[in-house]
């Protein structure tokens, strides 16, 4: 099963104006997930691309989105409020041009981050669950939870996807931090994995093999919620 991609544009908040998304429709789509970008890399990064590729084949649509410093090719990321207000434009968005499609969001890194952030403030209507690839809980070197303590306020299913050699999450932190989170989220270590799921050729295992693997994961994740 392989997704038609069409290209669309939406306004992201009143000051920031209009971005692109680019919207990954399988014929026999089951789900939709709602597809944030890392803070260095937009909507059409070659994780992005592959990530929306592979899920499709799984029968979930997905939509990815760009926020407005990427959109204007900038390098620094908005501020947070614009950020948030950009993540809930995306959910909307995201129905009108794929309507009765259950829903899900979260993201790559800042994109999985502030997803978060923007259902643990008020609830993203219609949004089921949330799922992240590589969420970054600290800088490096900064080993800390304080970026995941909204996570308590979220009260969604959520899926952690997370290598063992991020260093932007120490699954020493981690771990015991969505332990105290209700629901339990799930979390899957993906060994010896770095923030982008890239892997040591000494691991035996190649990174399409560790993209299969995660997305086989989430579209099974989603099908359990819906």
């Amino acid at each position: 099963m392989s997704g038609i991609v069409t290209e669309h544009h939406f306004i992201a908040s009143k000051s920031s104006g209009e971005v692109s998304a680019l919207l990954t429709l399988p014929e026999e789509a089951t789900s939709l997930y709602v597809f944030g970008h890392g803070a260095g890399a937009g909507m059409r990064h070659q994780f992005m691309d592959a990530a929306s590729q592979r899920l499709a084949r799984n029968g979930v649509a997905t939509f990815r989105y760009n926020f407005p410093y990427m959109e204007a090719g900038r390098k620094v990321p908005n501020p947070a409020p614009i950020l948030l207000k950009t993540v809930r434009s995306a959910v909307a968005a995201a129905v009108a041009f794929a309507p009765g499609l259950p829903l899900v969001a979260g993201g790559k890194s800042m994109g999985g981050r502030m997803t978060s952030h923007a259902a643990a403030a008020q609830a993203l209507e219609g949004v089921l669950g949330l799922a992240f690839f590589g969420f970054p809980l600290h800088a490096p070197g900064r080993d800390s939870d304080q970026r995941g303590m909204h996570l308590g306020d979220v009260r969604l299913p959520m899926l952690f996807l997370q290598g063992t050699r991020d260093k932007l999450a120490n699954l020493d932190i981690l771990t015991p931090l969505l332990q105290a989170v209700e629901p339990q989220p799930t979390l899957h270590v993906v060994d010896g994995a770095d923030h982008g799921f890239h892997m040591l050729k000494r691991s035996g295992r190649s990174d399409d093999e560790v993209m299969d693997e995660m997305c086989d994961l989430l579209a099974t994740w989603v099908s359990a919620l819906t």
